[in-house]
């Protein structure tokens, strides 16, 4: 079952949230709840939700950042985990929690771009951990983790496109492409090691995970 978190930050547009909202992952099986995707707000990520025309299923956070208490009164309180601010867990961990907590096994991120490097950096932490997020799309990014062995086609239709990877967890890693540039087949894989600006030469592209799990950044599309 499919769940995405929306959360602070630069996110993308209203129209591909709703996009986003009613698509699947590239790599993965059709949602199995009936193609609902159950969506969790983290603090002023319901701002974006409400912009897109979207309706929060939980809504979690200290709401410090929110912009309007007054967002809150259209919910059931039974919908809403509100937290102390002074806490062990950011808004986004609590609501991905929340989204496993219901079932989701497959769990995008969209917004947290730009604002603070720490935040920025404990999102990209969760993809570190043993339950990952699949995919993360801010205003600019979309950002996929693919583990071993599984496989990611994504990139344009057509026209180049950069695509930058980064092995995550422990390893070991290992690699193979297709449409891109510089293969990613006979590549030696460490710890804090990384190919960023590749080209997907025609647009479209795929690396499977044979071992390991990777992060695989590529320009958002409109």
């Amino acid at each position: 079952m499919r769940g995405i978190v929306f959360t602070g930050g630069e996110g993308p547009s209203s129209e591909i949230c709703r996009c986003l909202a009613g698509e699947s992952h590239p790599s993965a099986i059709p949602a199995t709840n009936n193609g609902k995707t159950i969506i969790a707000a983290a603090d002023s990520g319901l701002i974006a939700v409400e912009n897109a025309g979207l309706t929060a299923d939980w809504i979690t956070g200290d709401m410090d950042s929110l912009d309007d208490q007054k967002r809150l009164e259209k919910y059931p309180a039974d919908r809403i985990v509100r937290s102390p601010v002074d806490k062990d867990f950011t808004d986004t961990e609590l609501a991905f929690s929340v989204l496993r907590e219901k079932g989701c096994d497959e769990i995008w991120l969209v917004g947290g771009g730009g604002g603070r490097i720490d935040h920025l950096f404990a999102i990209r932490s969760l993809f570190e951990r043993e339950i990952f997020p699949c995919r993360w799309i801010t205003a600019r990014e979309d950002i996929y983790c693919i583990e071993g062995p599984g496989e990611l086609n994504a990139g344009k239709s057509a026209g180049k496109s950069l695509v930058s990877v980064f092995p995550l967890g422990n390893g070991p890693w290992k690699a193979t492409s297709r449409g891109l540039k510089w293969p990613l087949d006979n590549l030696v894989w460490d710890r804090g090691f990384f190919g960023v600006s590749n080209v997907a030469v025609d647009g479209p592209f795929s690396i499977k995970a044979e071992q390991g799990r990777f992060m695989v950044i590529t320009p958002l599309e409109e």
